[in-house]
């Protein structure tokens, strides 16, 4: 590999993924500046000093069905959902009671829902059968549940503090790029390139200031630039805010 002057590994230019279309997205080197990526989480922490799920569960296999519905859907849906559900069912064994037929009322309202009520029951039933009921807490087990892939076993690891996961949905991707804290086109690469330059310090909250940062303030069709606590450091602001003039 060919070595930039000062030694280190020569720059990768960063490409406009296709989340920025309609945005002035200038080129840039990755690895980012570590004093910038730095200030950026301290930021972020200093005004979201606790950020959660805005999920509601209760454990983690409310947990687990609450992420697992939340695929291509927004949380205040599965929220709805989920706080009729879960009245009746918020175990595996009720669940697997309830069945398809009964859980399919509940969430009915959310998207790919057919599809999510079988995963919900065999993932159910895998729990009960296989792990005396206990959602097991190690990536490779999750991950082996039916419904549950990668972002979705990052989500549960990291809420739950068990690891210091980044699972990259549309917020994070988008986000992560506008900041130039990522380069790569596909979620599994983002979050490799993230868990490299994100402070050690920071890692284990990141996922969650990312998605809160982009579903409130760097939205998607029209960023609140103006109110944006790290504003200053993001090399994106220019086009981002013809952006928002123009939604």
């Amino acid at each position: 590999m060919s070595r930039s002057p000062k030694g280190g590994k020569s720059p990768l230019q960063i490409k406009r993924p296709s989340v920025m279309t309609g945005a002035a997205i200038p080129t840039l080197r990755w690895p980012p500046d570590e004093d910038r990526v730095e200030e950026i989480f301290e930021r972020l922490a200093r005004v979201m000093p606790e950020p959660k799920t805005e999920l509601n569960f209760s454990d983690p296999f409310t947990l687990v069905v609450a992420v697992a519905l939340s695929a291509q859907a927004t949380d205040v849906a599965v929220n709805k959902a989920t706080d009729r559900l879960f009245a009746v069912a918020n175990t595996p064994a009720a669940m697997l009671e309830l069945g398809e037929d009964g859980l399919i009322p509940y969430i009915s309202s959310i998207g790919l829902y057919r599809n999510k009520a079988k995963n919900v029951i065999a993932l159910s039933r895998i729990v009960l059968e296989q792990h005396g009921g206990v959602v097991p807490l190690n990536r490779e087990a999750l991950q082996a549940l039916p419904g549950v892939g990668r972002k979705t076993a990052s989500v549960v690891l990291n809420e739950l503090e068990m690891e210091p996961a980044i699972a990259v949905d549309t917020h994070v991707f988008r986000v992560s790029h506008r900041l130039g804290l990522a380069n790569a086109g596909t979620p599994d690469k983002v979050e490799a390139q993230l868990h490299r330059i994100v402070p050690a310090d920071y890692l284990a909250k990141a996922h969650h200031w990312l998605i809160l940062h982009g579903r409130y303030v760097c939205t998607a069709r029209k960023p609140k630039c103006s109110g944006c606590v790290i504003s200053d450091l993001c090399p994106s602001r220019a086009g981002l805010l013809a952006l928002g003039e123009a939604a």
